[in-house]
Order: structure tokens, then sequence, then C-alpha cells
């Protein structure tokens, strides 16, 4: 076999009677062509699992057994795949019947005996390059996979390091807030930090989230939601009304009750994401215009601005990763052009579908998101989130908390947080370190970062587990890992709650307050 050819390009030939065989493989291997006889169809898909460029068969191999083989092995091969092959026949009449036989097959090219040898030479070597273009696509196919896994693994390791800094920060926030203020200034500091790590967060989790929305990877939460509540929750526990004004823009909102079958953390990504887009290409002095009711069968929600609109070229586009109106690039809000694929991943995912409208630049927008009715009764109405006067939760019971951080500013504005709270405080900055302390000082809680150095956190909570046995120590995983394995992983470990940072520290509060009943129940009984 010339060294040019590899297991790959191989010719198999499978013509049970006769001499096709022995005559089909001096005359390919005369052009340097490698070939392989085989002696039955059992040897012929051996053969081809292990490597084929294309495979020439008479019309009396072809048998129902052997069409049957045939079709299972190479249905074995991936989608990339086609074997091509050549079929010897007697007459022009029976070529009709060999192609049916062939149906399931498809890439079959029937010569008529006698063959000439130029027209077996000229099929062979044309199956040879089809057979080659197929391979191309596979390694494409297949880089293209490990691409995929190397962004998968890039995405995971930038969104936990970019937490890190992003918790210590809404931390220490926390603590300037508790310890209180000194002026004015300082107050409208700290308003800028909180909503600038705000901005950070809603952009880590974009970034991660059109990912595992392109890879399918999220799974939705439904229930029946009512979109005027959402949008209600939106504009004032999030404060995206508070944003528009800042901006100086004018917000209007025109809503009745529409229920609809979703995910209501979902569908809060794809209202602020929409409005928040809105703030950022609408001047100062422009006006919002948010609206949600039920139209022909759907819950219908329009977003309309009097902003920098949208040219036509740009309106099949919008919706397309990293894509942003020209117009933006004079603006200083920025942005990673990731809210509006989040946005039609995530109403595609609920079965509904979003559009685009705009008379041109300078006219404005509007965002139409249309999803299925849902009859039955009303939900009932969310509390509302925790804020910080919520705060005091965790002040009536004392804990003894051990925090596993290696990050030192996240773990030391942590500590401070804490003990603000009334709680006493131990720190670790490694795996193997956590796990003796907790040995030695039997704290009620643990808050373990899962990325530590050496021993992970899943390896420090079963060890504390295994160490612990029965006693009621409660584990709280506090990560940047946010990926759905990486919480089953955690929850298989031993922790008890799984927490993304940056953590609210009023939600952090109330679960520890909650920690804190649990222990003084036990105490009394």
């Amino acid at each position: 076999m010339s060294e040019e050819w590899s297991v790959e390009d191989r010719i198999l030939v499978f013509t049970p009677t006769g001499r096709d065989a022995s005559l089909a493989c001096q005359l390919l291997a005369r052009a340097e062509l490698p070939c392989v006889p085989c002696s039955d169809e059992m040897a012929m898909c051996r053969e081809i699992e292990a490597g084929a460029g294309a495979a020439i068969l008479a019309e009396e191999a072809l048998l129902p057994w052997t069409v049957d083989a045939l079709c299972e092995v190479l249905h074995r091969q991936g989608p990339w795949s086609d074997l091509p092959l050549i079929v010897f026949t007697r007459a022009s009449e029976a070529n009709e019947g060999i192609l049916a036989t062939l149906g399931p097959l498809s890439n079959a090219t029937i010569l008529e005996r006698p063959v000439r040898m130029s027209t077996l030479l000229s099929a062979a070597k044309t199956a040879l390059r089809a057979r080659r273009r197929q391979y191309e696509v596979r390694d494409l196919l297949l880089r293209q996979s490990e691409a995929d896994r190397r962004k998968d693994e890039f995405l995971a390791m930038l969104g936990h390091e970019l937490r890190n800094p992003l918790a210590a920060i809404r931390n220490s926030l926390w603590v300037l807030d508790e310890v209180g203020a000194r002026g004015d200034q300082d107050l409208r500091q700290r308003e800028v930090i909180e909503r600038q790590t705000r901005h950070l967060v809603r952009m880590v989790d974009d970034l991660l989230d059109v990912s595992r929305v392109t890879l399918g990877k999220i799974i939705l939460k439904r229930q029946t939601v009512d979109l005027e509540e959402i949008i209600a929750r939106c504009l004032h526990e999030l404060g995206l009304a508070s944003l528009a004004a800042s901006h100086g823009l004018t917000l209007r909102v025109e809503s009745e009750p529409v229920l609809v079958d979703g995910d209501p953390v979902r569908l809060e990504q794809v209202i602020c994401n929409l409005v928040q887009n809105a703030i950022k290409y609408t001047p100062r002095g422009g006006r919002l215009t948010l609206t949600v009711r039920a139209e022909e069968g759907d819950g219908t929600l329009r977003m309309h601005d009097t902003g920098v609109g949208i040219t036509p070229e740009m309106l099949p586009q919008i919706f397309e990763p990293f894509t942003q109106v020209e117009s933006s690039r004079i603006r200083s809000e920025g942005g990673l052009g990731l809210g509006l694929p989040l946005v039609r991943g995530l109403v595609e995912l609920h079965g509904g579908q979003v559009e685009a409208q705009s008379d041109g630049p300078g006219r404005g927008s509007e965002f139409i998101v249309r999803f299925p009715l849902r009859t039955g009764k009303k939900p009932a109405r969310r509390s509302a989130s925790p804020a910080h006067s919520m705060a005091n939760g965790a002040e009536r019971i004392g804990l003894s908390i051990l925090v596993v951080e290696d990050n030192m500013d996240g773990r030391e504005s942590l500590r401070d947080l804490l003990e603000i709270w009334g709680h006493r405080v131990d720190l670790a900055e490694n795996g193997h370190e956590g796990v003796e302390q907790a040995l030695a000082v039997h704290p009620d809680v643990a808050l373990i970062d899962i990325g530590l150095p050496g021993m992970d956190g899943n390896e420090v909570a079963q060890r504390i587990r295994a160490a612990f046995g029965t006693d009621p120590l409660v584990l709280i995983a506090m990560t940047g890992y946010g990926q759905p394995d990486d919480r089953r992983r955690a929850l298989q470990a031993g922790f008890d709650s799984y927490l993304v940072k940056p953590v609210d520290p009023a939600y952090l509060s109330r679960l520890l307050g909650e920690v804190g009943q649990q222990l003084q129940r036990r105490v009394a009984s």
C-alpha cells in the first residue's frame, strides 16, 4: 500500500462468485489504489468499522441479510458518514431493482458488466475523493466539539474567577451599610459601586446563560405565572424603574393580568434584559412604554422606546450573539451584545416568539414577545425580596460559623459581615485547613467555597460529613461555579444549600436566621 493512503482510504471488495474480486483488486493495485477483498458480509462489516474509503459489491452479494448488515454497520457511523458503494450489475433492466434494494444505503454507483477498466478506476477515485471530504467534515466536527468543550470549561472558570471579586465587593458594601453612612457623599459613592456591581453580575450571568441556552443546558422550573406581577417585580424590587429615572427617561407601564406557563426567574431575565436594552439605547429625555396584555390567544409583551432605532440591515441580526447596533459605538453604556440573544433563547424555551421592529435610525424600536396563554387560577403573589432591613433575622441568635475560602478579600469581608450580625467566625484558607478547623471548633454552620486549592470544597464536605456523622452541622456551598452539574455534585457531596457568588447578603442572613431558629428549637426540646 502506498504511504499516501491510510486505513480509512481502503476500497473493500465483496463479490461472492466469479473472478470479479481478484480482477478488481489487480486493477486497483496497478493504479496504486488500496484494496482489500472480503470473504463474506461479516468480514466486510468488520473492515468498514476499521476504516474504509469505498466498497465494491457484486449484484449477487446483495442478499437481504447482507443489506441489513450493511445498514446496521453504516448506521453506527457518525452523521458525517455516507460510504460510497460501487455495484456491478448484469443488465440495465435490473438496475431499478438494485437501486430499490440499496435504498437505505443511498450512496451507490451502478456499473454494468462488463466493466471497463477506465470506468472502474474513475468511479473508485471519485468515491475516494468524496470519502475524503466526508473525513474532513468529521474532523471539523471533532474540532468544533473539542472547541465547545474548551469554551464551556473556560466560561465556567471565567464565571468563578469574576464572581470571587464581585462577592468581596458586595460583602464590603454591606459592611459599610451596616456600620452606617458618614454623609451624603459616602452614600452616593456606595450607591455607584452597588449599581456597577449589579451591572457586572448581570453581564457575567448573561455570558454564562447564553452558552447554556445554546447548548440546551437550561431546565425551566415551570409554573403558572402572571406577567403583570413579573413586570412589577422587575421595575420596583429589581430597580429598573429607578434605573430609567436615573437616565432621565420617562417609563410608562400599561398592563393587565396575563397568565402563562413559565419559569418566573427566567421570565424576569427576559423582561429585565428588554428594559435594560431600551434604557441603554434611548437618549436622556426619551420615553419608554412597557405593555402586557392578552392578544389573540397569546400573552403579549411589548417594549417600545424612542431611542436610536435599528437599520433595516441590522434587524435580522439583532438577536445574534455579540451583535451591537452600529450607533451604540458612540455611547458609553457598552455591553457584550448578549442580552437580546439570551431573550430569544429563553423565550423560545418557553414556546414563545420574539421579534424586533423599527422604522429606522433615530425613530425608536419595539420588541414584541408572545407566550402561549395559560388558563387556570391566578398564582399566589410571591413575597418581596429581602431588603437590608431584613438582615436582622440572623442577629437574634449568634451562630458558630466556619468560613473556608481561599480568596483573602472575600474571606475577610464575609467575616466582618457575619460578625456584625452577631456570629462567632473562624476562618480557613484551604480545604485541609477547613477540615482541621471543623474538627477543632465544631461549628454550627460551615460556608465552604468549591474551587479550593488542593482539596476542593466537595471533598471537604464529604470529609466533614464522615467525621461528624449524624451531628446536625449545616454545610453551605458558596461558589463561583453555577452549572447544574456543579450544583448536583455539591448536593451529593453533603451540602445542604448551594449559593452562587456574589451571594445576596440579605438572602444569606435569612438562611442563617432559619438555621439559628432550628438550633434554638433543638436546644429547647
